[in-house]
């Protein structure tokens, strides 16, 4: 079988997951691997897309292979996605799958984004293996690694493969007005002048191109119904060298490798505002390459959750509804964040109202400074960053200062006290003569805190 191994790693031949791919080489001598680094020479294939659709042509199994970074695959491959779609190449009934590393942080979310366009290019698609970036180093790591690929062969001579889902009509995406009172229309500068009356600042981050009319109404609806000042910065503006190279450069110094300045950008003229609404055109089933380049770039700030607190909320135009995959994404990013998600106003069924709602909730939490605890998607995402950033303090200086200053340093095996309650409470329910005479007792001694709490307030 001739494998295509697509690295989206922007490091290209000094990728951690493509040594996997070499273990794979050299314990099946009788498979050929051909390698195409996508993700390093993603500037020059889109310029010329031909190397790239010669080795595509002749492979009968494409295999991506990437680092996960921020819940998808690189900002690299991301595009790469985005050219091989535009490209016309026919890939139906051609194999797929993929090999990721990472320290298991969203990797689910990355897996779907490969699996999701893949389909959509009519490819039989096998799942991948998601591995830990040091389990090659293992004996385990390395069966794990072998069975893997042992599963892709044997689904490839069984034509055996996830399905593909049934191509469902387009729904249709509803217009957006301006309210009765300005029902007109207005140009961005006397929406800029309406909104310079108003207090506060407001960042609303888009990629919207001049064309795209439906986002741009539904960033003109909610700038005048919110009650807070706003500015755009569209991500088309900003002058990117390029994405994240994974390099750590900025582990130490928290400044980028990168010379276009954007880490002090991000900084001072995004992260300093009150609130961040993002506006976005879904495209790839994800926010889009531009959007994804801005979020690698964020690395600058390690794993730090510098805007905790702050809320946010989207304006999003396509199939959001459908999109199950990028919905995880947008809550897990606030989740982990420690940010309030004020909603996700779409244009697919009533999106006036959204909008308004929109702006109603997002004033509300900037008034009352409403931040809700985490949920798994963040509780979960930070156990990880946690346990991570302890392991590597001594490179991610920056990181592990934030968190030992914010307290996410929460190991559970500090709390000694209740470790050695829940051990009499073991021994307790561990004994049938004892768990009997104590009858009731141990529920009743788990509610008693809140009976003292009751008593508390009553007094």
């Amino acid at each position: 079988m001739h494998i295509l191994v697509l690295n989206g790693s922007p490091k290209g031949n000094y990728s951690i997951t493509l040594q996997t791919i070499h273990y794979l080489e050299k314990i099946h001598p009788e498979h050929t691997f051909e390698i195409l680094n996508v993700g390093q020479k993603v500037k020059a294939l889109s310029q010329d897309f031909s190397p790239a659709a010669k080795a595509i042509e002749k492979a009968d199994l494409l295999l991506f292979s990437y680092p996960v970074y921020t819940f998808i695959a690189p900002y690299q491959l991301h595009r790469f996605i985005e050219l091989l779609k535009a490209s016309g190449i026919s890939l139906e009934g051609r194999f797929a799958t993929q090999l990721s590393t990472s320290k298991h942080f969203y990797d689910v979310t990355a897996h779907r984004y490969i699996q999701d366009n893949c389909q959509d290019l009519g490819m039989k698609y096998i799942r991948g293996l998601s591995a830990d970036m040091d389990d090659l180093l293992t004996d385990k790591g390395q069966y794990d690694a072998g069975e893997f690929f042992r599963y892709v062969c044997w689904s490839v001579e069984n034509d055996r493969y996830e399905p593909i889902p049934k191509k469902l009509p387009a729904p249709k995406h509803m217009p957006v007005t301006l309210p009765d009172s300005l029902d007109k229309a207005f140009s961005g500068e006397e929406i800029d002048r309406l909104c310079a009356e108003k207090p506060g600042d407001v960042v609303i981050l888009t990629d919207c191109e001049e064309d795209n009319r439906q986002l741009q109404s539904m960033i003109n609806r909610f700038r005048i119904q919110f009650s807070r000042k706003t500015r755009i910065i569209n991500l088309r503006d900003y002058r990117f060298n390029g994405g994240c190279l994974g390099c750590f450069n900025c582990a130490v110094s928290g400044k980028c490798v990168h010379k276009d300045g954007f880490d002090d950008y991000l900084r001072n003229h995004i992260q300093t505002a009150e609130a961040i609404v993002i506006a976005f055109t879904v495209k790839d089933h994800s926010m889009g390459a531009l959007f994804k380049l801005y979020d690698d770039r964020q690395f600058c700030n390690g794993h730090r959750t510098v805007t905790m607190g702050m809320p946010m909320g989207y304006l999003v135009s396509g199939d959001y509804s459908r999109e199950f995959n990028l919905q995880m994404i947008l809550e897990g990013r606030a989740q982990v964040g420690s940010n309030f998600l004020a909603g996700i106003a779409t244009d697919e069924t009533d999106p006036d109202h959204e909008i308004d709602g929109l702006a109603q909730t997002l004033s509300y939490a900037l008034e009352q400074g409403y931040v809700p605890p985490q949920n798994f998607y963040g509780i979960g995402g930070m156990k990880i960053f946690r346990d991570l950033i302890w392991l590597m303090q001594g490179m991610m200086r920056a990181d592990h200062q934030f968190y030992k200053a914010h307290g996410q340093y929460d190991f559970p095996q500090k709390k000694w006290p209740r470790m050695l309650a829940m051990y009499l409470v073991g021994t307790l329910i561990a004994n049938p003569k004892l768990k009997a005479k104590a009858g009731n007792m141990m529920n009743e001694g788990m509610l008693m805190p809140y009976k003292k709490l009751f008593e508390k307030m009553e007094k």
